[in-house]
């Protein structure tokens, strides 16, 4: 299955860092393993965004289409995008350029959209699409009031539907106090309550486009849970 050398990168929202953990994770392994870094796909993408920044940023040579197989002109869900434009979600093209990323890739991070609850067509969410494609999953949680409620809650649609969730990531989206993160995204809590680690807090980034902030704020995180046992074997083997 896809599973072994994928991870899918999802969030409780929208605009909660997805695409930062993303990036810094491309960054880090870019950084320190540029042999065996990993691919990106951001397999539906409604408005412009994320796929270009993977371009800039790490894949110059990579076409948009190959990052992004299915793009919606209007930034919203991606049912209710592609209905403006007459068309529908072809879930079969974007399974099919998984498939050929893993083929061709040491390992691909796939990034998510809006929550695990958010609706990727009329009948499917993002959570129903990472379990029947067998997809690992990382949270990304943003630090601010209401965090450890959304955190639950996806937590527990993510257990519904039986996905591997390797653990939950702290976002900091604007600057935070060591208070502020405490109050509003307490660790130990989240831990407690959702019964999945909680791998680490990544910083607020004044310059989010910088591949070494990035990669210094992937550092500070529990990277081997996130990983596929390929990607780490691969590693280690070298």
């Amino acid at each position: 299955m896809v599973s072994l050398n994928v991870l899918l990168v999802a969030g409780t929202d929208t605009e909660v860092g997805k695409t930062v953990l993303t990036s810094a994770l491309l960054a880090y392994w870019q950084q320190h393993r540029p042999d065996q870094a990993p691919a990106v796909l951001k397999p539906f993408q409604s408005g412009v965004g994320d796929r270009e920044l993977y371009q800039r940023l790490f894949f110059p040579d990579t076409s948009l289409e190959a990052i992004t197989p299915q793009y919606f002109d209007a930034p919203l869900a991606p049912p209710l995008a592609a209905a403006l434009e007459g068309r529908s979600v072809d879930l079969t093209s974007a399974w099919r350029t998984l498939e050929t990323a893993t083929q061709q890739n040491p390992w691909v991070l796939v990034e998510g959209l809006g929550g695990l609850g958010s609706p990727v067509t009329y009948e499917l969410t993002v959570a129903d699409l990472a379990a029947a494609w067998h997809l690992p999953v990382v949270l990304v949680v943003p630090v601010r009031l209401g965090a450890i409620a959304q955190a639950i809650a996806n937590v527990a649609l993510a257990r519904q539907n039986a996905i591997d969730l390797r653990g939950i990531v702290l976002n900091c989206p604007q600057p935070c106090t060591p208070e502020q993160i405490d109050q509003w995204a307490p660790a130990g809590l989240i831990a407690s309550l959702a019964q999945i680690p909680v791998l680490g807090t990544l910083p607020y980034l004044p310059t989010p486009e910088s591949p070494a902030a990035l990669a210094a704020a992937a550092a500070n995180l529990e990277l081997e849970a996130l990983y596929p046992a390929s990607a780490l074997n691969l590693a280690k083997s070298r």
